[in-house]
């Protein structure tokens, strides 16, 4: 009988595409959640609290692998990390693949130094261990408009761009890399295309019928200098396939 995979954050955008790719490639699931699903039995269910590591033990027990997709925001992502780990570690040494965002390295922003410094810990956890890094998602980029629906114009950050991804596409390769041998950092994955952040403010409006000015704010500090300079983006890497207008037209 096959071990079941982990997946951590396994409600959320990412960790549901996750889910549903292992479920359709029958490999047996365990979704963590800080909340209990009684009513869903079509695969395991994990309660668990990662930052306090309450469930926790339980959740890694006969874990072939963990996808690692849980996130705080940067409100506590290396401490969880190293909840993870020191469990993983005791319950076996399955196989960690974590996802990341592209920019870490270079974007001295809060929520990145967590990120890197969850990928730090997960380097040096002794665990076999796969690190992707993406770029921001659809869904990211269209609540950034989503949620300035009520006022009469729409504030964009100005000088910035972003190569948007699907968490579907970021889904299927993260089921790929944790079906094979842990692979250490791998290539970073980003969405199609490279597009300015007005660009893609006015196709979320067009997808949802408005018309209304926007805005470029300038944002200063040398984190959105680096966003400015591309540091989120890797054209080289424009390995997912779809589209914003796609994603909004999925979302309509």
């Amino acid at each position: 009988m096959m071990k079941p995979i982990l997946v951590t954050g396994g409600t959320g955008d990412l960790g549901r595409e996750v889910v549903r790719r292992l479920a359709a490639g029958n490999l047996p699931v365990r979704v963590m959640s800080r909340r209990p699903h009684p009513t869903d039995v079509s695969h395991e269910w994990a309660q668990c609290d990662l930052k306090t590591g309450d469930g926790l033990a339980d959740a890694v027990d006969g874990v072939s692998a963990i996808i690692h997709c849980a996130s705080t925001l940067g409100r506590g992502d290396e401490r969880v990390t190293r909840n993870l780990v020191g469990a993983a570690r005791r319950a076996g040494r399955p196989h960690l693949a974590y996802i990341s965002i592209v920019g870490v390295d270079v974007i001295r922003f809060f929520y990145y130094d967590e990120k890197l410094a969850s990928e730090k810990v997960i380097e040096e956890s002794g665990l076999p261990w796969t690190v992707l890094r993406a770029t921001q998602f659809h869904e990211l980029v269209a609540r950034a408009s989503a949620a300035q629906r009520r006022l009469p114009v729409t504030f964009m950050p100005s000088g910035f761009r972003f190569q948007p991804v699907s968490t579907g596409d970021v889904a299927e390769r993260l089921v790929a890399l944790v079906s094979g041998e842990p692979s250490g950092r791998v290539p970073d994955m980003g969405g199609p295309e490279v597009r300015s952040a007005r660009d893609l403010a006015e196709a979320f409006q067009r997808s949802v019928g408005r018309r209304k000015p926007i805005v470029p704010l300038w944002l200063p500090g040398k984190a959105f200098r680096a966003f400015r300079a591309g540091g989120n983006l890797t054209p080289e890497n424009a390995t997912g396939a779809g589209t914003f207008e796609e994603f909004l037209a999925s979302h309509a």
